[in-house]
């Protein structure tokens, strides 16, 4: 039917390839069910735009850079008794990335402070947010690389634009005067305008020997913390889970205060 290529041609340039694609086989279920023209538009385009939010979360998890795509599914609250799944749950409806308030995940290695951030990501990525992950090693030596290249000011909006910031594993490297400088002002800038959601290993007054700065890190900690989710894992490492079960003794759980 010419009128039928028409309408194909006519939603393919007007950048519906979904609706253009299911064109004929929803008309032939639409006359088979008796539907109404006004249905029968309905659910083309509801197949148009279910493939477009496939598609755009898709997207968003790849330039998300994630190390693993684990869900707060697959968390188990049992092994890590510290942690109150409640407070989990109220954070995983991203009512905190709406008010561009930061979470705090402490507690020593191994103890789920990463998969608890991925969880909180996903969610927010499925929810139609955007997120950005990086370590801070990562992050410390790219901000460091633009601005030998003259291009900081550009390279800046890769961590300021996205609702969601993840910086994991602070506390594995010593940042120089520089450096700590530059962690600094991303803070700042992100500062009641995006959600940081960061995990250490170190107790918040060991942050002035971290940063090399104990006056950088007290101004840092003021604007990380002000509206701040803070959470303090105790608890055994996973790396040691399956060995628990089997009996194996361990060291016991280590606390990281969260105390400036």
């Amino acid at each position: 039917m010419v009128e039928l290529e028409h309408a194909r041609e006519l939603l393919s340039n007007m950048g519906l390839e979904t609706a253009a694609t299911l064109l004929d086989s929803q008309m032939e279920r639409s006359l088979h069910a008796e539907h109404t023209y006004a249905q029968f538009l309905d659910e083309l385009l509801t197949s148009e735009q279910q493939e477009r939010d496939r598609k755009g979360e898709k997207m968003r998890i790849k330039l998300a850079r994630l190390p693993h795509r684990k869900s707060l599914e697959e968390f188990d609250f049992s092994f890590q008794p510290s942690i109150d799944k409640r407070q989990i749950d109220e954070l995983a409806t991203l009512a905190f990335a709406a008010r561009a308030e930061n979470i705090i995940l402490l507690g020593p290695p191994g103890v789920g402070k990463t998969h608890l951030a991925v969880g909180i990501s996903m969610k927010a990525l499925k929810a139609g947010l955007t997120v950005y992950y990086t370590s801070l090693a990562r992050l410390i030596e790219d901000l460091k690389r633009a601005l030998e290249q003259n291009r900081l000011e550009r390279r800046w909006r890769v961590y300021l634009r996205p609702a969601i910031l993840v910086i994991d594993e602070v506390g594995y490297m010593q940042l120089n005067r520089q450096e700590a400088e530059l962690f600094f002002r991303l803070v700042s800038e992100r500062y009641e305008h995006g959600s940081i959601i960061l995990t250490s290993n170190k107790y918040f007054s060991d942050w002035g020997e971290l940063l090399s700065d104990t006056v950088i890190a007290t101004a840092l900690l003021d604007r990380l913390l002000h509206h701040a989710h803070v959470i303090n894992i105790r608890g055994q490492t996973y790396r040691l889970k399956d060995r628990l079960k089997a009996g194996v003794q361990t060291v016991p759980p280590v606390d990281i205060p969260a105390v400036l």
